[in-house]
């Protein structure tokens, strides 16, 4: 063999073995095997991540995820058992055994690491303001004596009642509500994840960001107290999606491409300070 086709040789060897060291997963624990499937809890309202899709099916980058654990975890993207969750009742749901992981937009907090564990970060999510395209408010601290509208249990609701106390709010469940509750001046502005109002915002013309990031958190997979063995597995697919470049392939297909940025800059890029 000359000396190109032996190099040519040990690179494919190599290849090889980097593929089967990333193909490895540490094993799945028997209490989720036992169920023969994957129960996941997404959102349902929350596009790019997790939302009802045109034909009513579940469709997001969040839900590829889960899909892509059950195909790892049960040798099929189907063997999994989806169910909707929302800001405020998705760690309940967990915690109650209703499902056994939550991707579902969950941003990592303190208040929250007290009552479930969470996964290694996979992004950072920041949060922004939504507001009507004439409104006067053109920074954060122009709410301070106006109505501001988010969801139950959000990392919005709790930057705000750290940093803001005594504000006047109007706290709903759903992003559907919440935008419904915009459009008809029951609140000033819309306070949510950044990548959720820059969806609505491009669809919209009568709306616009503030542009004024805060309470950036990352974003991880939340388990329930005390499930190492979970949690281990959880982080090796996690890292196994970073390595295999999924991540993009999946915002290339749920995120268009002209408001794609952002969103790879938060799987991508490192976390970046905000208030």
């Amino acid at each position: 063999m000359n000396k190109t086709r032996f190099a040519a040789a040990l690179l494919a060897l190599g290849l090889a073995a980097g593929q089967a060291v990333a193909q490895q997963l540490p094993p799945l624990p028997q209490s989720i095997r036992d169920h023969g499937v994957l129960r996941a809890g997404v959102r349902c309202d929350q596009p790019p991540y997790g939302f009802r899709g045109s034909d009513g099916g579940f469709a997001g980058v969040e839900v590829e995820m889960a899909r892509q654990m059950a195909a790892w975890a049960f040798g099929a993207a189907d063997k999994i058992d989806l169910q909707c969750v929302t800001a405020d009742n998705r760690i309940p749901q967990l915690n109650a055994q209703r499902v056994d992981l939550l991707i579902a937009t969950l941003g990592v907090t303190p208040e929250r690491a007290r009552v479930i564990d969470f996964s290694d970060a996979y992004r950072w999510g920041g949060s922004d303001l939504l507001v009507k395209k004439g409104s006067p408010i053109q920074k954060l601290d122009d709410v301070r004596n106006r109505t501001v509208i988010m969801l139950r249990g959000t990392t919005q609701a709790l930057w705000f009642d750290a940093n803001m106390p005594g504000l006047q709010s109007l706290r709903l469940n759903t992003a559907s509500d919440a935008l419904q509750a915009l459009q008809q001046d029951r609140g000033e502005a819309y306070a949510h994840d950044a990548a959720t109002l820059i969806v609505i915002a491009a669809r919209d013309p009568s709306l616009r960001l503030v542009g004024e990031p805060f309470a950036i958190a990352d974003a991880a997979v939340g388990l329930r107290k005390n499930e190492a063995q979970w949690g281990a597995w959880i982080n090796a697919a996690l890292a196994r999606m970073k390595a295999e470049g999924l991540y993009t392939t999946w915002l290339e297909r749920w995120v268009p491409a002209e408001i794609r940025q952002p969103y790879t800059d938060a799987f991508i890029k490192p976390r970046p300070t905000a208030r």
